[in-house]
């Protein structure tokens, strides 16, 4: 016997924390049907967290606590379970007469199983489960060749994207508008951190966000400096959709077409990692597979703690392991130290980014450390090799970045793990052998 007799419409939260311009918020609430908002806490992700104090456990749950707020507001609630996707139905539908699911679209691979997982569950109770774009402006087979296949390069793909973007009038949606649609219900218990298996953490260093538009406008001039507050910190939140990519895109395009170009670096890696999904793995460039990786333990551990003696890359790797955050100028240069310098794989290193990071997106985290390493689409070619000494002098000269992450800076504060020339040298060897390999 169900408890609740209504007939209702679920809307599924994953990627997409807001009630205002979210895609498929707005078609639930006219669906007809009363609106029963739904977040699941996924134990096949969560159970694969090492660190109990992870810092986007936390960032979603209190995301999850003021829309729950405003949904008491407005009559409603926010139910919240703490399962699998798939045991998480099973209990709605058991308690509830579910009519039709509403959610947005998510593209990663295990996103897609488990979408198809709980499609092929509500078919057999001939429940819809409608999906919706909402994550980026242009998604899966929407901008291709014009032989129907994907880029593979940056820049026709960012012209074509731009082209359609110009031709479309890209309009936000009015969701919250309907929030009159929604299930009128008391509200149900909110489980604590404590009760998914994790701890209350601080989100100091995470940067704020600034969307203003002389942040934007300047944005060209100033992103590249990490002792400046020039970047709009919005990074966090277009991973866990507490902002619509919609109402950012419209802003970039008004005020900054190199901040515009970043966002659509965001959904070219993204389209990348849907049409070749192998590259979670593996390298999207296969005549680079016969690198011969060094892989020594005692330097990763090295670059890891920031110790290698190279205060730039040891002020990012600090800033990191402090704050889950690093300047993106900054992640360039580790990654590529990493890579190149050390010759360590870079699927360690995008590994530690993914333990790390709280704007960790699988799609940006992978395109960005293959296109460090040389190995993915349109990468840095595998001569180009930062030196990071020059680096400060370009991004840094002041040294006040290094100085606010590495507290016990002085030149010489530790031995330098490798030999700029030495390890350049190298590392030119070892690529270029690879390539005549293949």
């Amino acid at each position: 016997m169900k408890n609740e007799p209504a007939d209702i419409a679920i809307f599924w939260f994953r990627r997409d924390l807001r009630l205002n311009d979210n895609a498929a918020l707005y078609f639930a609430l006219q669906s007809g049907f009363p609106v029963l908002p739904v977040f699941i806490f996924d134990t096949n992700i969560l159970n694969e967290l090492q660190d109990k104090k992870d810092k986007r456990v936390f960032f979603i749950h209190q995301q999850l606590k003021q829309i729950k707020s405003d949904l008491e507001k407005a009559g409603s609630t926010l139910a919240v379970l703490h399962s699998t996707p798939l045991l998480g139905f099973e209990q709605l539908c058991a308690k509830y007469s579910v009519k039709v699911v509403y959610t947005n679209h998510d593209y990663e691979p295990y996103a897609i199983k488990r979408d198809n997982e709980i499609r092929n569950f509500l078919d057999e109770k001939n429940i819809p489960f409608n999906s919706y774009k909402d994550q980026v402006i242009f998604e899966k087979d929407e901008i291709l060749k014009s032989d129907r296949t994907p880029y593979t390069v940056f820049t026709p793909y960012a012209n074509a994207w731009k082209q359609r973007f110009h031709q479309e009038e890209i309009k936000l949606i009015n969701s919250e508008k309907s929030l009159f649609a929604l299930f009128q219900t008391k509200p149900v218990p909110f489980p604590s951190l404590e009760e998914i298996g994790f701890e209350e953490v601080s989100l100091a260093g995470m940067p704020a966000v600034n969307l203003d538009q002389n942040i934007i406008s300047e944005y060209k001039n100033s992103r590249n400096f990490p002792a400046e507050e020039g970047t709009s910190g919005i990074s966090t939140h277009l991973r866990f959709g507490t902002i619509s990519i919609r109402s950012v895109a419209k802003l970039a395009n008004s005020y900054s077409e190199t901040w515009l170009n970043e966002l659509i670096w965001r959904e070219f890696f993204m389209m990348i990692l849907y049409h070749f999904p192998e590259v979670v793995t593996e390298n999207f460039k296969k005549k680079y597979d016969a690198i011969k990786w060094r892989n020594n333990e005692h330097e990763f551990q090295l670059w890891c703690k920031g110790e290698t003696g190279y205060p730039l890359i040891d002020a990012g790797m600090r800033q990191l392991n402090e704050t889950g955050w690093m300047h993106n100028r900054v992640r360039m240069i580790v990654a590529g130290f990493l890579c190149k310098h050390l010759l360590i794989d870079w699927r360690r290193g995008e590994a530690y980014f993914a333990e790390k990071l709280l704007d960790y997106e699988l799609a940006s985290n992978n395109g960005n450390w293959q296109w460090a390493a040389g190995t993915g689409a349109d990468a840095a070619p595998y001569f180009r090799i930062f030196n990071p000494h020059e680096q400060i002098k370009k991004f840094d000269p002041d040294l006040k970045y290094i100085k606010k992450w590495v507290k016990n800076f002085r030149p010489g504060y530790l031995p330098e793990v490798v030999e700029h020339k030495f390890a350049r040298k190298r590392a030119l060897e070892v690529y270029k052998k690879a390539l005549e390999e293949k």
